[in-house]
């Protein structure tokens, strides 16, 4: 598997012993020499609490379409290549981009166990003694003491609004 390179990689001592590039690289160099401009896609949305977020190690080429019966049909002889049906026509971009990984289950458990004790501690307050605590209050917080009890949980939590 070939690493990728970046212009910055070009101007190391080892490289400029060995090779000569102008200050600004065209990119016909940068091809001829196996680098081509890498686009990041943009993140994805996540929920840090429960998933990691993690960048791609190797770029990759950008899909523009599957290929149709009509691009796998031969010219001269009208036959269909089957196996060529489906399969994935590039383009000229190169990106990077990312995954959403679910954090192991007691990470995650544990992580919306804290946010939910910090949510009840914030609100500790109102259950002293000498308070009365409303009724949309009480219902908050217990709502927050139901949290593991949700179906999604610990990955898919709907948190309640504080009144």
């Amino acid at each position: 598997m070939v690493s990728p390179i970046t212009v910055a990689s070009l101007a190391t001592p080892i490289v400029k012993d060995t090779l000569n590039f102008p200050k600004v690289i065209p990119d016909t160099i940068l091809r001829r020499h196996g680098v081509f401009p890498v686009e990041e896609l943009g993140k994805p949305a996540y929920d840090p609490l429960v998933q990691t977020l993690n960048r791609d190690a190797m770029p990759h080429k950008e899909v523009i379409r599957l290929k149709t019966e009509e691009d796998a049909t031969d010219p001269i002889t009208g036959e269909v290549d089957q196996a060529q049906v489906g399969k994935p026509i590039y383009g000229n971009k190169w990106l990077v981009g990312y995954t959403v990984e679910n954090k192991p289950q007691d990470q995650a458990e544990s992580a919306i166990r804290n946010k939910r004790d910090q949510l009840l501690a914030e609100t500790d307050w109102m259950a002293l003694s000498d308070v009365t605590m409303p009724t949309e209050m009480q219902s908050y917080r217990q709502a927050l003491r139901d949290i593991t009890g949700q179906a999604g949980f610990p990955y898919s939590v709907t948190w309640p609004t504080k009144p």
